[in-house]
C-alpha cells in the first residue's frame, strides 16, 4: 500500500502508525475524523471527479461546498479531508489514501495525485470531511508502455447551462469507457440564445467569486457529476471559460490589458479550483501551463493543445468581434500564432517522440478550412484556425514532417458535428482527420448555413448543426471508429440519445456512415 499527501509526496509511514492511525497501515480504510466546521449536512453537492490518467496515477478532486449557490457556505477555516483509493468498489482492499487541505484561497477544493497504481485498471475513490462522506467516484489509469489494448473515449464541449438539459452527459455516464475528453467552453460567462430551460445566476462574472458561482452552478448538474464520477477527464479550455473570443491580453468587451488579465487571473484560478488536474496547472496569475502529453499503452498519445492563451490578437477586424470577415493580407502573415512560439515548438518536439498507434491532437475548435461565404469572395471566422492560417500550416508541417503513426484532431467550439479532412493545400495528400464533437447543448447553426458551409468546402466530409451531443471515439489497431450521439430534444430533461452517424478511418481514409 502506498500513503501520499494531497501533491502526490510519500508520507512516512513511522508517521502514521500508533493509535487511531494504525488501521491505516494494515490495509483498514483510513479516515481522520475532525469536527464538522460548516452549516449543511452535505458538503459535497458538487460530487467528485477525476482526471489526468497516467499508467501509476491520477488526480482525484472534489471541492467542499455545502451551499453552492451562496458562495461554497464554507468559512475561512482550512478542512482536513482524508481521501482513499480501492481495487473494489467497497472498498475492501484500499491502495492508496492520504489527508488533503481544502484551504478558503482555493476555494476549499482538494486536488490528490495519487501515485504507485497499477496501469490499466478501474479503481474506486471517495473522500470524507468531519461527519460526511463523498459519493463514490471511479476511475482508471493509463495502460502500461507497450500495452496494444484498444481504447475507447468520449469528447465533448460547449454546455451552454440556459439553454438545454445535460442528457448527453447521462448518455456517455452509461458507456464502456476508459476515458472522456473535454475541449472547452465548460461554462459561459454570458446569457445568449433562445428558450431557455434554465438561467444563470447573477451577470457576467468578472471576479473570482462570481467565477467560483458560475462553476458551482454547471457542477450542480446531476448528469454532468454522473459522467465525471463514471470516468477519468482530460480537459482544456476555450474562451467562454474567461471571456468571448478573447486572445491572449484582451477581448472583445474588456480591450484594455491590466484590467483584462486581472479577470483572466480569476478565471483561470476558477478554472483550476473545479478541474481534476495536477498541481502543476495551478495559474501563476493570469498565466498557466495546461497543455500535455499523455499516453496510453501503444494504441494512443493524446497531445492537449491550449489554443487560447497564448494566441495572437485577431486579423482583419472590421469591428470589435472577430467577424466572419473577407479576407485579408493579415490573415495569413507569417508570424501570426494560434498555440504561441514555445507551445508550437513543444508540440513539435513531442510528435519526434516514437508514436504509438495513433497521435489524438485534442484542442478547442474547427482545424479544417472552413469558407463560410455565400458570394464569389472567400468569407472566414477570424476566431477560428482560419484567422491563423500561417499558424494551421506550420501545425500540419510538423505532422508532415514527423510523421506520427495515423493523426487525429478532435474539436470543439463551432457547435456543429464535423468530420473533415485535414490537408496543408488542396489537392495536397490528406495529413490528418479531424472530428468535431457538437455541443453539449450550445444552439448550433441553421440547415441553411450547414448546406452552404459543406457545398463550399469538400474538405468538410460531414456536418450537422441541428443536433446537439458528443463524440463516441474507439481505437484499436486496424481502425479508428468515431460515432456522433444526438440528443432527441435538449429542451428536454429526460430527452432520448441515440446515434446520429458513424464515421471510421482506416489507412488515413475517413469514411461516413449516416
Amino acid at each position: 500500500m502506498i500513503i501520499v499527501n494531497h501533491r502526490g509526496a510519500p508520507i512516512m509511514r513511522r508517521r502514521l502508525l500508533g493509535g487511531a492511525l494504525a488501521a491505516a497501515a494494515v490495509g483498514q480504510p483510513f479516515v481522520l475524523l475532525r469536527a464538522q466546521s460548516w452549516k449543511g449536512a452535505d458538503p459535497f453537492t458538487l460530487g467528485v471527479a477525476s482526471g489526468c490518467p497516467r499508467p501509476d496515477g491520477v488526480v482525484l478532486w472534489t471541492r467542499l461546498a455545502p451551499d453552492p449557490a451562496q458562495g461554497g457556505g464554507m468559512d475561512d477555516r482550512t478542512v482536513e479531508v482524508s481521501w482513499e483509493i480501492a481495487h473494489d468498489e467497497r472498498f475492501a482492499r484500499v491502495a492508496a489514501q492520504g489527508i488533503a487541505r481544502a484551504t478558503a484561497a482555493e476555494a476549499h477544493s482538494v486536488h490528490v495525485e495519487a501515485r504507485g497504481l497499477e496501469p490499466g485498471r478501474s479503481y474506486w475513490y471517495r473522500f470524507t470531511a468531519g461527519d460526511a462522506r463523498s459519493p463514490v467516484g471511479r476511475t482508471r489509469t493509463a495502460p502500461a508502455p507497450g500495452d496494444p489494448s484498444p481504447v475507447r473515449l468520449a469528447f465533448a464541449s460547449c454546455q451552454q447551462y440556459e439553454q438545454g438539459y445535460y442528457a448527453a452527459y447521462r448518455d456517455m455516464a452509461a458507456q464502456p469507457l476508459d476515458l472522456v475528453v473535454h475541449l472547452g467552453d465548460y461554462i459561459y460567462e454570458g446569457s445568449w440564445g433562445v428558450r431557455h430551460v434554465r438561467h444563470h445566476r447573477g451577470g457576467i462574472p468578472t471576479q473570482l467569486a462570481e467565477f467560483r458561482d458560475r462553476y458551482a452552478l454547471y457542477k450542480s448538474d446531476h448528469d454532468l457529476q454522473a459522467a465525471h464520477a463514471a470516468f477519468p477527464w482530460l480537459v482544456t479550455w476555450d474562451d467562454h471559460e474567461v471571456a468571448n473570443d478573447y486572445t491572449d491580453d484582451v477581448s472583445p468587451r474588456t480591450a484594455d490589458p491590466v484590467q483584462f488579465l486581472a479577470m483572466r487571473a480569476a478565471a483561470y484560478q476558477a478554472w483550476y479550483e473545479h478541474m481534476p488536474v495536477p498541481a502543476a496547472m495551478h495559474p501563476r496569475g493570469p498565466s498557466a501551463s495546461i497543455h500535455g502529453r499523455y499516453r496510453f499503452g501503444r494504441m494512443l498519445d493524446v497531445l492537449v493543445l491550449d489554443g487560447r492563451q497564448y494566441r495572437s490578437h485577431h486579423a482583419c477586424l472590421q469591428g470589435p468581434r472577430a467577424g466572419p470577415f473577407t479576407d485579408c493580407a493579415e490573415r495569413t502573415a507569417p508570424g501570426r500564432s494560434f498555440l504561441g512560439v514555445a507551445q508550437e515548438a513543444w508540440f513539435a518536439r513531442e510528435l519526434a517522440v516514437t508514436p504509438t498507434q495513433w497521435t489524438l491532437i485534442a484542442q478547442s475548435t474547427l482545424m479544417a478550412t472552413a469558407d463560410r461565404g455565400s458570394g464569389p469572395e472567400p468569407v472566414y471566422w477570424m476566431d477560428g484556425w482560419d484567422g491563423y492560417a500561417a499558424a494551421r500550416t506550420r501545425l500540419l508541417d510538423a505532422i508532415a514532417l514527423h510523421r506520427p503513426r495515423n493523426s487525429l484532431v478532435i474539436s470543439g467550439d463551432v457547435h456543429a458535428f464535423y468530420a473533415a479532412d485535414l490537408r496543408r493545400a488542396p489537392g495536397q495528400p490528406v495529413l490528418a482527420t479531424e472530428f468535431v464533437s457538437g455541443s453539449i447543448t450550445s444552439e448550433g447553426p441553421g440547415a441553411s448555413a450547414m448546406a452552404n458551409r459543406l457545398a463550399r468546402n469538400p474538405n468538410l466530409r460531414y456536418g450537422r448543426g441541428d443536433k446537439r451531443g458528443y463524440a463516441l471515439m474507439s481505437l484499436d489497431a486496424r481502425a479508428c471508429a468515431v460515432e456522433f450521439r444526438a440528443v432527441e430534444n435538449e429542451k428536454l430533461l429526460d430527452s432520448a440519445v441515440g446515434r446520429l452517424a458513424g464515421v471510421s478511418v482506416e489507412d488515413g481514409v475517413a469514411g461516413v456512415s449516416a
